[in-house]
């Protein structure tokens, strides 16, 4: 199917260059200019999401343990002990804003973007991580990437209008994006999962188990993919 490349890191940034693969790095922070050529070969690339906050535990208290007077005309018997008052330590919680519930599905099953989700949530389950839900904003952003890149010929975590993910999931009305992948020239949806699964950066956004939705865009025109994640 060809050669497979793929971005991390914490700033978008990919465009293809005549007759290879390219490969992008990718985040909702910065930007790039897309170039405006195109290549038939199939390629992918790779927005990591940002691991979730960790919340600093709070201090630790103790009682110190209180000093016995012994009787003034006794002794304690042999063997007696005195008590100590027992402590505790607090572990660090885990924090994540509240995120809204999702929007009911907006993909039909047996289309490109369902299958696409079910081998997702498949490669998901043998991992250990839930299941993603679907979400109708996050697959509008998706599907509106997909249908730019193929509009104007170009492949990269940033838009024809200057966006990253993270622009296009809120300007959809979703609050907490959390990562990207896309793909070019991949016949369907089997082709697609096997490449991110076996490019490490894909790999570890499906395989990230604190995204909860998914959204799934596809163009036929040059076969353009994105998949879009959200907490």
């Amino acid at each position: 199917m060809g050669a497979l490349l793929a971005g991390l890191g914490a700033t978008v940034g990919a465009s293809a260059l005549p007759g290879s693969w390219t490969a992008a790095l990718g985040g909702p922070a910065g930007a790039e200019t897309p170039a405006p050529t195109f290549t038939p070969a199939a390629r992918v690339t790779a927005a990591p999401a940002p691991p979730p906050a960790l919340a600093a535990p709070p201090p630790a208290t103790t009682t110190p343990a209180a000093t016995p007077t012994a009787p003034p005309t006794t002794t304690a018997p042999v063997g007696t002990t005195t008590p100590v008052p027992a402590t505790t330590t607090r572990a660090a919680v885990r924090t994540t804003a509240q995120r809204p519930a999702p929007a009911p599905a907006a993909a039909p099953a047996g289309t490109p973007a369902a299958q696409v989700v079910a081998l997702t949530n498949a490669q998901r389950a043998r991992a250990g991580c839930g299941a993603l839900q679907v979400d109708a904003r996050v697959t509008a952003a998706a599907q509106q990437h997909s249908a730019d890149m193929a509009s104007n010929n170009y492949f990269s975590h940033t838009g024809s209008d200057g966006s990253s993910f993270g622009d296009r999931l809120q300007a959809e009305g979703y609050p907490a994006p959390g990562a990207e992948n896309i793909a070019q020239g991949q016949p369907d949806a089997a082709a697609v999962v096997d490449a991110w699964m076996n490019s490490p950066g894909h790999r570890a956004n499906i395989l990230d188990c604190s995204l909860t939705t998914i959204g799934v865009g596809y163009d036929s025109r040059g076969d353009y993919w994105t998949q879009d994640f959200g907490r």
